[in-house]
């Protein structure tokens, strides 16, 4: 049987992204969504941990604020660990594959070290 490891997702950046270096200079900004979802007279709101890398991560750090409406594609990964007291523990996290920005168009870097016309849309 085929498998499928694949997540679409919108929702409102929660926090300021967090952008990172590897040791070999890979960029690796962390987001997380929050995503609402209404069933009847009941909203519930549920936060997804989302991880990019390369291009998409310096893109995300530098376009992206807190509150901010984003479209997300993914696949699923789980990450597995013992914690102090010896218990496992585990995460789901969704890996970037591409996204879009969902605000206006005046959308601007958070610094500005370019013109206008550097903007990537």
């Amino acid at each position: 049987m085929a498998n499928l490891n694949k997540v679409l997702l919108i929702g409102n950046v929660v926090r300021e992204p967090e952008l990172r270096q590897t040791t070999k200079g890979m960029a690796i900004t962390n987001i997380t969504l929050a995503i609402n979802t209404k069933r009847k007279d009941n909203e519930e709101t549920y936060f997804a941990s989302i991880v990019a890398f390369g291009k998409q991560a310096e893109l995300i750090s530098q376009y992206v604020n807190k509150g901010d409406p984003l479209y997300c594609e993914g696949r699923l990964k789980r990450d597995e660990w013992e914690d102090s007291e010896g218990r496992k523990q585990h995460k789901i996290t969704i890996i970037l594959e591409g996204f879009q920005f969902l605000k206006n168009n005046s959308q601007k870097p958070k610094q500005n070290n370019g013109s206008e016309e550097d903007v990537p849309f």
